[in-house]
């Protein structure tokens, strides 16, 4: 598999070593000192490009593999409100878009898991719930797309009317989210839903990148050659 890397700050260099060390090569890569060069000429002979850059550069990259007919994998956050778009552009350009907010296993096991919890919880009003997420001062959006899927997901199957974002309320019909940025932490994500009486928790803690670098290849490994708009759900069946 030929490969492009889009974005090469940490989460880019570590998916170019497992894209080497599993065999495949790495023919284009484009950072900010050469974004010009992320065209249809230098994406010729590309089999899938992997997208990791920053929210105010994601949609471009993104729309230019899909004019160009490449298969991309994205997995920048901060930007989706702007996602269905390029999906559409994807779909009627015969193209091949892979996006998840998250790319690790565990995670994505946790947002199934999150959205069965949801369903239980449904009108049991006595239980408030809230969402806190910590990762490395060097992240630039916040909330996490993750956290802000999490959201989503506990917002779509319960009675909650939306997300309320680092404002504590006494309103249990709202969902708190907290965001805090430590040092180097990879990502910290925690659910927890609390009573009077008890509390209930989900969590996840990524301990380095080497896992969401890894879920990135293979879904980079699974959309080469396709064609359509996937995610983590499609890959894990």
């Amino acid at each position: 598999m030929k490969a492009a890397v889009i974005g090469y700050g940490k989460m880019g260099h570590e998916i170019e070593r497992i894209l080497l060390d599993r065999g495949h090569t790495v023919e284009l890569i484009i950072d900010q000192d050469n974004a010009s060069q992320l065209d249809a000429e230098h994406l010729a002979g590309i089999d899938v490009a992997l997208e990791f850059s920053t929210p105010r550069t994601a949609y471009d990259n993104i729309r230019k593999c899909i004019e160009a007919r490449t298969p991309v994998v994205s997995g920048t956050t901060g930007w989706t409100d702007r996602l269905g778009e390029l999906e559409e552009l994807c779909r009627s350009n015969g193209g091949a878009l892979f996006y998840a907010s998250n790319f690790s296993l565990g995670v994505n096991i946790m947002f199934r898991l999150n959205r069965r919890l949801a369903e239980l919880m449904r009108g049991h009003s006595e239980y408030d719930v809230r969402i806190e997420e910590t990762h490395h001062t060097e992240k630039k959006d916040s909330p996490s797309g993750t956290a802000i899927t999490l959201a989503d997901d506990i917002i779509a199957r319960s009675e909650m009317k939306r997300a309320w974002i680092n404002s504590p309320s006494d309103d249990r019909s709202l969902l708190e989210i907290a965001s805090y940025r430590e040092g180097k932490v990879p990502g910290i994500h925690t659910v927890t839903y609390r009573s009077e009486d008890d509390v209930l928790q989900l969590r996840h803690s990524i301990t380095n990148r080497r896992t969401l670098a890894m879920g990135a290849v293979v879904a980079a490994e699974f959309v080469c050659g396709r064609e359509g708009v996937y995610t983590m759900d499609d890959l894990l069946k």
